[in-house]
């Protein structure tokens, strides 16, 4: 399992000078196409066709094979960065100390909800420092990869769309808004796989210090931790729905060979990125997604979490490990059946902007 691992270190070091290739050029000019074409149908010309890609710079590679590419970048280098997070995360914060960045008294205002660890600090010790940068680079290198991805994605030349029938089109919209409405509630059902946060109901103004409290509600990462609602159902709510979600999306973006490739693609990412969070817990490395105190022995709490809880949605249930009558009992269900048309607009407004 550590060779595992060991390839992604070096998957990392290889990918990430990639990065620099094209990455000023993410400017998403989308090239408009008709749902209704038929296979056989061009939105232009050959010769209009061969007189764009004259009048274009010369690439190496086909727009196709870019997005290939920048797919694949994005999820080897998010696994990557995920196998290496300790490394990572230690390496950020002895560079941000020498650099006299941490402990500084740089602070957000003081309702925001931060962690146990650094309360509403940005950089008040080396470890907090570290994981802050670390998510910044995390979120840097998700925009160039992925940005790359869509503007390749949006200069394919493949006008053929495939026709879907009104009960296919239903069928698939109905997926991807509802995959949308998981997500969306598993927002408020946290699990300690995801960076999200955990609230629990101030019952006594008195009994709370007043920090990471917003509207009534404490914050209380440690919840997570329990199995309840949407974990009861899988330990990944939020990344897994994207699976369905990617498919569906294949369909309705036209269902070419670039929309498997970049719809299936991040389908196939939440799988892989998922199973390797799971093998990083059998590693016990201690720390996924929330970060506990050590005081918490998280290392534990998160075998503990992992044995009662299922990568496969359900399964849990079908062995006996979880209860269906309890899951019945904590669904988040306000905030699922509010995901659905939410789901379903941000599903639209997606679609315009790729069709």
């Amino acid at each position: 399992m550590n060779s595992f691992f060991r390839i992604f270190e070096v998957t990392l070091v290889v990918v990430m000078p990639l990065l620099s290739y094209q990455v000023c050029g993410f400017i998403p000019i989308a090239q408009k196409h008709d749902l209704c074409t038929s296979y056989n149908q061009k939105g232009d010309s050959n010769d209009n066709l061969q007189s764009k890609r004259n009048g274009s710079k010369l690439n190496l590679f086909s727009n196709e094979q870019q997005l290939e590419f920048w797919i694949t970048t994005f999820s080897s280098a998010h696994i990557g960065m995920s196998a290496v997070r300790g490394k990572l995360i230690r390496s950020c914060g002895e560079l941000a100390e020498r650099a006299n960045l941490v402990d500084q008294g740089l602070k957000l205002p003081s309702y925001w909800p931060g962690d146990d660890f650094g309360k509403n600090e940005i950089f008040p010790d080396t470890d907090t420092t570290g994981r802050q940068i670390y998510r910044i680079l995390y979120t840097v290198v998700s925009f160039a990869t992925l940005g790359n991805a869509l503007r390749s994605y949006l200069h394919c030349d493949d006008m053929r769309v495939m026709i879907l029938s009104e009960q296919d089109f239903i069928f698939f919209y109905g997926v991807a808004s509802t995959s949308f409405a998981v997500s969306i509630a598993s927002l408020f059902n946290a699990s300690p796989m995801s960076l999200m946060p955990s609230f629990k109901k101030i019952k006594n103004e008195s009994a709370t210090t007043g920090f990471g409290s917003i509207v009534g509600f404490q914050r209380n990462d440690s919840l997570k931790l329990e199995a309840r609602g949407l974990t009861r159902i899988t330990r990944h709510p939020l990344i897994l729905p994207v699976v369905p979600w990617g498919v569906a999306t294949s369909y309705l973006a036209g269902g070419r060979t670039v929309d498997f490739i970049l719809f299936g693609g991040l389908a196939l990412y939440a799988i892989a990125g998922c199973a390797c969070q799971d093998l990083r817990i059998m590693r016990k490395e201690g720390s996924v997604g929330t970060v506990m105190s050590t005081s918490e022995d998280a290392g534990s709490l998160l075998e503990i979490f992992y044995s009662r809880t299922s990568f496969v949605p359900f399964a849990a249930i079908v062995d006996g490990r979880q209860s269906i009558d309890i899951l019945l009992k904590e669904f988040p269900i306000i905030p699922f059946i509010l995901g659905i048309p939410t789901g379903a607009l941000i599903q639209s407004i997606l679609l315009q902007f790729l069709i």
